[in-house]
């Protein structure tokens, strides 16, 4: 039996391209794989810990083998559980809407908060070591048109390329995606993207 958590970093619900094509390949997902347990978490309603000066405190103390006072391990131990939640997952879903040509802050949040070292990677002489693995789907979404390659994507495009490269970073690199784009064109322009990152992911669901 396999974990899939399903991470939404949507906030506009059926309006939104991402989560439906994300949700279309969860329900795929879960019709295909009755026994696998299928969990969502939705950014724009967790309460994410905060990192602040307190809580990062105790990230330096690990870093540097210092004791931390019980009220600081007390507000550290938020910061594990969602990195546990994380971990847990041998397969993850992601609706990611591109937002000011980068990921929503929702996202970056949660990023931060589970990019921490001894938890998901390890620091040393030879470099850095992710430490997790899963199987990740992203559906993206975005306003404008931006090509796989070539400028346009070096220069505008930090939606998919920092997350993939911060998915990479922690040691996960079985990686696939589907792109809606653009939305924001005419519908019959936009319906045809979507319909065909529908099929794409319809066909990704099967193996994965």
């Amino acid at each position: 039996m396999s974990k899939l958590l399903f991470i939404n970093a949507s906030p506009r619900g059926e309006r939104s391209h991402s989560l439906s094509v994300a949700r279309e390949f969860v329900r795929t997902y879960a019709a295909l794989h009755p026994g696998d347990v299928v969990e969502t978490r939705d950014l724009f309603q967790m309460a994410l810990p905060a990192l602040d000066g307190e809580v990062l405190r105790v990230k330096y103390n690990i870093m540097h083998g210092r004791e931390s006072t019980a009220e600081e391990k007390s507000r550290w131990k938020a910061v594990e559980d969602v990195i546990e939640d994380f971990k847990s997952a041998d397969k993850l879903v992601f609706a990611v809407p591109m937002w000011n040509f980068n990921i929503p802050y929702v996202l970056k949040h949660y990023l931060d908060v589970i990019c921490q070292p001894s938890y998901t990677f390890a620091a040393g002489p030879e470099g850095y070591k992710g430490l997790c693995s899963a199987r990740v789907f992203i559906a993206y979404a975005r306003g404008g048109e931006y090509p796989a390659t070539g400028a346009a994507q070096d220069i505008y495009n930090f939606q998919s390329t920092y997350l993939e490269f911060q998915l990479r970073f922690l040691g996960i690199t079985d990686i696939q995606s589907v792109i809606v784009q653009p939305t924001l064109r005419e519908p019959e322009v936009r319906d045809k993207s979507k319909a065909a990152a529908l099929k794409q992911a319809k066909e990704i669901v099967t193996t994965f």
